[in-house]
């Protein structure tokens, strides 16, 4: 329990820094909005996927909660959110290097979830056409639905934002945790149901990715690793898992059926992903 809970604060507080840099920005849009004065600024658009993709692919999943905190606010398009997601790559790129694999197929890797992301967010946008937009009502209501009390200031309502958001993951991540573990001593086989059925490997491997924490992308990278999975099936687990985003997502986002539908595209965009990948990379 306690490793669980030690792990989980580790995994956890690392997050903090993005998160606050996230809803300070936030607030300051807010406060800008409310002069008109943001002309000028703009996250997304047309180049929101592929700023989306070639952000996400830096191995860090705070990434993922800060792009799920502006498409909550309307700030980016949902391509940018599934760009980012599908590109983040969590504890993959670390593990990829401690065991000394070679360095051109890891920037193929890093490659192919970079291109997939950017590709699969301008489909998305192209079908869903909701536009961002940075205007005071819509953060504003992002704002009264936290509960931050915006008349803090700035720093204070981001502080507050943050320390919300960092409980939540906290928490969760504890649980999980506490599976794994659970899964380890009882001897709990993850690999050989997933390596017998290579087709439904993939389905498996991205139900697994929509655990959010990045517990996931160190359990489907090991099962790589291990050659239990081939390339192709531990792409679509990285795919679909954004790290703690769909958290975030389901936390500061209210509208519960689309938060599920934003899963399910992204698990069907990242078990397609992950069958051309293993295509691709196996060459």
């Amino acid at each position: 329990m306690l490793h669980a809970i030690e792990h989980a604060f580790e995994d956890s507080i690392i997050l903090i820094p993005i998160l606050l840099v996230t809803y300070i920005l936030m607030e300051w849009l807010e406060h800008k909005a409310k002069d008109k004065s943001l002309n000028v600024i703009r996250f997304s658009g047309k180049l929101g996927p592929l700023a989306g993709g070639l952000i996400g692919v830096i191995p860090q999943c705070g990434f993922s909660g800060a792009a799920a905190s502006f498409y909550a606010a309307h700030s980016i398009t949902l391509g940018t959110l599934i760009a980012i997601f599908m590109a983040t790559s969590d504890e993959m790129l670390p593990i990829l290097i401690s065991t000394a694999m070679q360095p051109t197929m890891i920037a193929k890797i890093l490659a192919v979830k970079c291109i997939a992301g950017i590709a699969c967010g301008y489909l998305v946008d192209s079908l869903y056409k909701r536009r961002p937009k940075i205007e005071a009502n819509h953060i504003h209501d992002f704002c009264e639905q936290e509960h931050c009390e915006c008349e803090q200031g700035i720093l204070g309502s981001a502080i507050k934002h943050t320390i919300n958001i960092f409980l939540l993951i906290l928490v969760v991540s504890v649980f999980i945790n506490l599976f794994f573990e659970y899964a380890e001593q009882n001897h709990i086989s993850f690999g050989d149901t997933i390596w017998n059925h290579p087709v439904i490997g993939h389905l498996l491997s991205g139900l697994i990715g929509l655990i959010p924490n990045c517990s996931a992308s160190v359990l489907i990278t090991n099962l790589y690793v291990e050659g239990i999975i081939d390339v192709g099936i531990m792409m679509t687990g990285l795919f679909v898992n954004a790290g703690v985003g769909l958290l975030v997502l389901f936390k500061v986002n209210h509208h519960v059926k689309e938060n599920i539908a934003i899963a399910g595209v992204l698990y069907a965009l990242g078990v397609v992903a992950g069958i051309i990948s293993g295509v691709v990379l196996g060459i």
